[in-house]
């Protein structure tokens, strides 16, 4: 049963709770997206929209209880005024029979929310804390479907980029760090340093991903700024973890003091590593105007260095992630393009289906094809700009 959705409660900019349909069942926002503009808003009403009941309660909820928490705290009539339907769902559960598919849904809207909301976000740790624990769970029990699920994400310019920036960089930390010697406590401080590492630039942050042009001075501004901004917003939503704040500050400091924004000499090994997944999930990604990098070429490049020089940290992330990590596409011996489902053994021969034919033409179901076989060996990576066809990935996973 649906309910009917008056848009004009609803904020610009603001990720919406919920996935909102028309009464024919046709998808017209998915949760954590936000309309964009009046323009975006006079549209998605043209089709009626509506929620699913149970939805709509679990928002009313949200919205009543949120209101309820702010009349006692005895806040300001004008921030209780100011109070928007787009809350936080309660306790939204990624459960055990959960696809990945839907747990990596449902925990990006919920990131994205946090990113979004930024210093104004309410029960900030709790949220975090929960968000943090079942995405740990998810890269512990499933790590080729997440890395699959979350690269096809970043893949896709319709959802937040800067939550699908944190989350695959977060799930590289936590592949990489238990090889590394560092300890559960120093792990734990580094997976949620990812996730929020951008958190004092998170709208900016979506908007460079999808423009074409060059930066702006004050978007530059911002970039410089971001790991002070962002350890500030973190310390006033009351985060005290002093390596996770360390960490955000110094996300792009460098060896040789030639980072920002202070210039400070930094080669401890979590912000190391922090810094690598970072750099990867933003080369591998898609902007307006070009494909993404190549991952093996990514690959390559970290493991190398500036310098030229192999890297022992950069060689143990390529260990783990591959040169062509699940999600990703290469072209195949055979002329074929195939989209890669699993790490194998080796770096260079993972699991892959091929979904367009030699001839250019969609296969009408993924086949599986053996990359050690010399007539289906890999041949390059490729761009997801030069993949025409999309991915279905509930259906890729079910056929691994």
């Amino acid at each position: 049963m649906y309910k009917s959705l008056p848009l004009d409660a609803l904020a610009l900019q603001q990720p919406v709770p919920v996935n909102v349909w028309d009464p024919k069942g046709v998808l017209l926002l998915r949760k954590g997206e936000a309309i964009t503009s009046e323009q975006h808003r006079g549209l998605l009403m043209l089709h009626s929209p509506v929620v699913l009941e149970a939805d709509w309660r679990a928002w009313s909820y949200g919205y009543t209880a949120e209101l309820d928490r702010m009349v006692r705290g005895n806040e300001t009539l004008s921030r209780i005024a100011g109070l928007s339907h787009a809350v936080e769902l309660p306790n939204v559960e990624v459960r055990e029979e959960d696809s990945p598919v839907d747990a990596w849904a449902d925990l990006h809207a919920a990131l994205n929310s946090l990113l979004q909301q930024g210093r104004a976000a309410t029960h900030f740790n709790d949220r975090i804390e929960r968000l943090s624990t079942r995405a740990l769970r998810l890269w512990r029990d499933a790590p080729d479907d997440s890395l699959l699920v979350l690269v096809q994400l970043l893949f896709d310019v319709r959802m937040g980029y800067s939550a699908s920036h944190a989350l695959l960089a977060a799930g590289l930390c936590a592949l990489v760090a238990p090889s590394t010697g560092l300890s559960p406590s120093e792990q734990a401080a580094l997976f949620r340093a990812a996730l929020t590492m951008n958190i004092g630039m998170t709208r900016t942050h979506d908007i460079m991903a999808r423009q074409s042009s060059a930066l702006t001075d004050m978007q530059r501004q911002t970039v410089r700024e971001h790991p002070l901004r962002s350890a500030a917003v973190l310390r006033e939503l009351g985060v005290q973890n002093a390596l996770w704040l360390q960490l955000v500050e110094e996300q792009h400091e460098k060896p040789d003091g030639s980072g920002y924004p202070t210039g400070k000499r930094v080669t401890d090994l979590p912000q190391r590593l922090l810094q690598m997944a970072d750099v990867y999930a933003a080369c591998i990604s898609p902007r307006q105007g070009r494909g993404g990098l190549l991952s093996q070429q990514v690959a390559r490049e970290l493991y190398l260095g500036p310098d030229q020089q192999p890297d022992a940290l950069a060689a143990l992330f390529v260990k783990h992630i591959g040169f062509y990590p699940p999600g990703s596409y290469v072209r195949l011996a055979s002329g074929e393009v195939a989209v890669v489902t699993r790490r194998g053994a080796k770096a260079n021969a993972p699991q892959v289906f091929a979904i367009v034919g030699k001839q250019g033409m969609p296969l009408g179901e993924p086949t599986l094809r053996d990359p050690q076989d010399p007539a289906h060996e890999i041949r390059a990576s490729l761009s997801p700009g030069d993949v025409r066809v999309m991915v279905n990935v509930p259906r890729l996973l079910s056929r691994r």
